[in-house]
């Protein structure tokens, strides 16, 4: 089973999904077997390296006010609970671009699925966990050390533009299929899954979808 998953290191659902996701893949296998493959989406690709106040950012673009930011984001915390992901209280200050995040994650994949997906866990953890810049070349850099890849040729892909046209034909690719919001879980180049899903809706899902595919014992 392949399984792209769409996504972008800011997005808290993403991190929920992720691990929602990853542990409704333990509870099918070995039966069902998936491969993950991290697609890029960016939910503020103009933001500048700077970034903006989280607070400040989440008010302009859904138009509510602090409490409810505050409230919004506690209900993030203990659904990121449920299933094994921490945020860190207050450490999540400012949104940052994240295109370079993607370059070195399209760079992982094309090395090792599994890498990526320890540097996509990596990242998720740096942002939400720690309250670190994503877009950082040192924390960049400290992540695909984490994630066991090669710590100078993630250097010099960050010095540069490599990967950069690749990304960018990736994210129009999921825009021009409908992808409007994350994370969008596509299995099986046919199969929709979107949000934050609890585990038993992917579990659900990912039974249902294998015993519908061709070969698939009656």
């Amino acid at each position: 089973m392949k399984i792209d998953f769409v996504s972008d290191v800011s997005c808290p659902w993403c991190a929920i999904g992720l691990n929602a996701l990853e542990q409704a893949l333990a509870r099918v296998g070995p039966d069902i077997q998936a491969t993950l493959h991290f697609q890029p989406f960016e939910l503020n690709p103009q933001m500048p390296g700077e970034g903006q106040d989280v607070v400040e950012h989440l008010s302009q673009k859904y138009g509510i006010g602090a409490e409810q930011i505050a409230a919004n984001a506690e209900a993030i915390r203990q659904r990121g609970a449920g299933v094994g992901f921490i945020f860190g209280q207050g450490k999540r200050r400012r949104i940052y671009n994240t295109f370079d995040a993607h370059r070195l994650l399209h760079w992982a994949g094309l090395v090792d699925a599994d890498k990526q997906r320890a540097l996509k866990h990596a990242l998720f953890k740096a942002y939400f966990t720690d309250g670190l810049n994503p877009g950082d070349h040192t924390v960049l850099l400290q992540a695909a050390t984490a994630a066991g890849l090669d710590a100078a040729e993630a250097g010099t892909i960050l010095a540069g533009d490599a990967h950069a046209a690749a990304v960018r034909n990736a994210e129009q690719f999921y825009h021009q299929q409908g992808i409007s919001s994350v994370p969008a879980v596509i299995i099986n180049d046919q199969h929709l899954i979107s949000g934050g899903q609890p585990v038993e809706l992917f579990e659900r899902a990912l039974r249902h979808i294998a015993a519908e595919a061709p070969g698939a014992a009656a």
